[in-house]
């Protein structure tokens, strides 16, 4: 898929259509499509182009190892790169104006304890490896009751369920048979925020739309 020049509001603005029933550039997982496509962009969409603006922040918490699980490459994007330590602020001085690297003849014993409790957080702060975020990929089928159901309605209502660590994709109707159809819809959460059961509990709840939901593909990320 092609756009016109991303570093234009008119660039965007397609992108932001074209993502608006869709997570990826290409299919229902990350690929290099995205990471491409990112690194035309000259800046973060506005906030007035939701569906650009999350796909940005989305592909932006990829990092360079979970890139290389999908076979993609960051290195097209200088806008993905390897996680780096954030050095800690320079430690306040106190209201005694101690100088931490002053002679070590004037230096007292409370001084000298206080330095060295700082370079030994120092040291144990930097040394903290980022931790990987574990995420996965869902596909789901929600089943209707029959024919007669309203499916725009519900999509929309499966939609309007929000959870941290949850973000819903593409989604499109599948033939079941005998005129009724199925809403498959893909969707992407972090493991440790958002539990598949619940999820699927939450949309069962729509008990005027919902038959059934069954988990038609489920990949680590």
């Amino acid at each position: 898929m092609s756009f016109a020049d991303l570093k234009t509001e008119k660039g965007v603005k397609e992108l932001n259509s074209f993502l608006e029933t869709r997570s990826y550039i290409n299919g229902f997982s990350i690929s290099q499509a995205d990471v491409t496509t990112l690194s035309q962009l000259a800046k973060a969409p506005g906030a007035n182009l939701p569906h650009a603006l999350r796909w940005y922040n989305h592909i932006r918490s990829f990092s360079p190892a979970e890139l290389k699980q999908f076979g993609v490459s960051a290195s097209a994007s200088p806008l993905i790169t390897a996680p780096t330590t954030t050095a800690p602020a320079k430690p306040a001085e106190d209201d005694d104006d101690i100088d931490l690297f002053g002679s070590d003849e004037e230096e007292d014993a409370e001084a000298a304890r206080v330095r060295d409790e700082r370079l030994k957080a120092y040291a144990a702060k930097k040394s903290k490896k980022p931790e990987l975020i574990a995420k996965s990929s869902i596909l789901l089928d929600v089943k209707p009751w029959d024919d007669e159901t309203d499916m725009k309605e519900l999509e929309k209502a499966t939609r309007t369920i929000e959870m941290d660590g949850l973000i819903w994709g593409a989604s499109k109707l599948m033939p079941v048979g005998y005129g009724i159809q199925k809403l498959q819809i893909m969707c992407v959460i972090e493991d440790a925020k958002v539990s598949v059961d619940e999820l699927v509990e939450k949309i069962q709840e729509f008990e005027d739309f919902v038959q059934s939901v069954d988990i038609a593909a489920f990949n680590k990320i």
